[in-house]
């Protein structure tokens, strides 16, 4: 590793500089702070994670810095969702690089982020990333292109793992085609809670697929596919006892969000539980850490939605028969709660912001302040 560039909150808005394959940004000197959030610009010319700070006394969103991926971005807004994620131990951050088919890992560290290493994902255009222990699943949409190799021309799975330095390596015999008759425009992937099962939305095909992981970490070589209850699955949270939370768009319509159990033996995935009706295009959802409130993002309505969760997977709105949604920006595409569960952060991509929201005591929400980002942002992970 070579020498480290290391910047303190002061220099936090000059120009950073990258020196060999290293870039550290010092954040950790801001006392203020309640947590750090973190989003992918997918810029066409040059990816990159913007930072930015919530300070503890107004829950307001400062912008304190930006990290090169050293990959690229498609330039323009994506139906996906996890387009960056964390590890458990919050000591590595994966992220997407949509435009040029590769994946970066990070270094997290107390004062700042650090570019670890790059590696190809697998695919044509990696969209959403999960972690598990120190294996790494990425999801690549296809080009359709019929001259292209399978696993470019069709969405597919890939996996990966870490080492304790965060270098990245391909899990041989990993990669899984979801569906080698058509492309099915997914949107998630996800491992479940005990990392036994990988969980994909298919919007096209509105089917929830999923794989169960062998000893090896490898997928099985089949997977398990049935219908989401609405169409256009999206978005989903994994919960405690096996329930997964899945937003259904509804094509743009009213959509809801609904609850699902997913056997962690076989992956297979239960009929409906329950359904909350949302705004229309709910597209993402993020769910408190106690799992008995979550927040739904209605891309169409402009807003997010909280609704209840029962211990039995049921859902209700989160006061009885009043649907409860609060206004975003223009075109909302994700949104994600700090770990202490007092601030929601909201991407709008209509209007190129990011919003900050204080979660009052009872779940409801407060509107902050809103900063600027690209159109093209993706992602949304906090710590």
């Amino acid at each position: 590793m070579t020498t480290q560039s290391i910047y303190s909150y002061t220099s936090v808005k000059q120009t950073l500089s990258v020196l060999g394959c290293s870039l550290l940004l010092g954040l950790g000197v801001i006392q203020s702070a309640e947590a750090i959030v973190y989003t992918a610009s997918n810029e066409a010319d040059s990816n990159r994670v913007i930072a930015f700070d919530i300070a503890k006394d107004t829950g307001r969103l400062t912008e304190i810095g930006s990290f090169p991926t050293g990959g690229k971005g498609t330039g323009a807004p994506l139906g996906n969702q996890s387009a960056m994620a964390t590890d458990a131990s919050d000591r590595w951050l994966f992220v997407t690089n949509s435009g040029d088919g590769s994946l970066t890992s990070f270094r997290l560290l107390e004062n700042g982020l650090e570019f670890v290493d790059k590696i190809n994902s697998g695919g044509n255009s990696p969209i959403s990333v999960t972690v598990f222990g120190t294996l790494v699943y990425v999801l690549n949409e296809g080009t359709g292109n019929p001259d292209d190799a399978p696993e470019y021309r069709y969405d597919n799975i890939s996996g990966f793992r870490f080492n304790t330095g965060g270098l990245l390596e391909a899990v041989p015999n990993s990669t899984r085609i979801i569906d080698a008759t058509q492309l099915t425009a997914p949107a998630q992937v996800g491992f479940n809670k005990s990392g036994t099962v990988l969980l994909i939305t298919e919007k096209a095909t509105n089917t929830l697929t999923t794989y169960v992981l062998n000893q090896d970490g490898t997928p099985a070589n089949d997977p398990l596919k049935r219908p989401s209850a609405v169409p256009t699955p999206f978005g989903f949270e994994f919960g405690d006892r096996d329930f997964v939370y899945i937003t259904e768009a509804n094509g743009g319509g009213p959509g809801v969000t609904a609850s699902y159990r997913v056997d962690r033996e076989t992956g297979t995935v239960s009929s409906l539980v329950d359904l909350v009706d949302q705004g229309n295009a709910t597209c993402w959802t993020v769910l408190n850490s106690d799992q008995t409130l979550g927040y739904s993002v209605n891309t169409g309505s402009d807003t997010v939605s909280i609704y209840k969760i029962n211990f039995n997977g049921t859902l209700d709105d989160f006061r009885p028969n009043q649907p409860i949604s609060e206004r975003t920006g223009d075109a909302p595409r994700d949104a994600v709660l700090t770990q202490n569960n007092r601030s929601l952060v909201v991407l709008n991509n209509g209007d190129g912001s990011v919003r900050a929201f204080s979660v009052e005591r009872n779940g409801s929400l407060t509107r902050r302040n809103d900063l600027p980002v690209p159109n093209s942002v993706t992602g949304l992970v906090a710590r």
